[in-house]
């Protein structure tokens, strides 16, 4: 889920209820040239409907490499930094995946699809509203649950994750989520303010060991209470 304004160019549509000639090029155009290769991966774009997790009015964009509004401040990120992000994670069958930021439902589904079960936090009520309705639309809602809740510094249910997405940038690394890992567990957040940020991927190497690996360049508006998650990470329990 992100926070900020958003321009769409209304020249790069998908053609009206041509949405399999969308989806192809998104898959070939978009994701393939972001290095986006994992055939796992580029199968969920090519099975997910992206368009129901778009509002109405913005449903020819839906296959579009833009970061499209979703209400109330909010937008989705495009198709290009979901794959990055999903490929990243490596989600397996079996796993269980965390996701901060619900957003429209769409990664949600997304992992749904490539793990075992995913619990995805979002901290506003109408878009969790939305999310679910766009998940059941898809018929994407089956092994999701989708909680409402304030989780930017992290989501301390007393559980363990394979994988945990991060679907908003936070200002600066913190350990806020580390300790939801299991081992072996795949962290990923993007670090960092305009212009410049870093997408990470840390992963969980021992009880109070983990990596972190520099992904890419990006630009990501932030999660919503992002500035309150300003906790540094420490190099004792960080390896950089």
């Amino acid at each position: 889920m992100l926070n900020g304004d958003t321009v769409i160019d209304s020249t790069r549509v998908s053609p009206a209820g041509d949405n399999s000639l969308a989806r192809d090029n998104m898959v070939q155009s978009q994701l393939r040239t972001w290095l986006v290769l994992d055939p796992r991966t580029l199968a969920v774009f090519e099975q997910i409907p992206r368009e129901h997790f778009v509002p109405e009015r913005l449903r020819r964009l839906a296959y579009s490499d833009l970061q499209l509004p979703i209400g109330n401040g909010e937008a989705m990120m495009e198709p290009r930094l979901e794959g990055r992000m999903l490929q990243a994670l490596a989600p397996q069958p079996g796993e269980r995946a965390l996701e901060i930021g619900t957003g429209s439902g769409f990664v949600t589904a997304c992992l749904a699809q490539l793990c075992g079960s995913v619990t995805s936090i979002e901290i506003d009520p109408e878009l969790r509203a939305q999310a679910l309705e766009n998940l059941r639309t898809a018929r994407s809602e089956a092994r999701i649950d989708v909680l409402e809740g304030d989780a930017v510094t992290g989501w301390r249910d007393g559980q363990r994750y394979d994988v945990i997405a991060v679907t908003g940038s936070l200002p600066s690394l913190h350990r806020g989520f580390h300790g939801s890992l299991v081992i072996g567990g795949r962290l990923f957040m993007i670090v960092g303010t305009p212009p410049v940020m870093e997408a990470l991927l840390i992963t969980r190497t021992g009880q109070h060991a983990w990596t972190c690996e520099s992904l890419f360049e990006t630009s990501l508006p932030p999660l919503r209470g992002a500035q309150q998650a300003t906790q540094p990470a420490t190099q004792q329990a960080l390896v950089l």
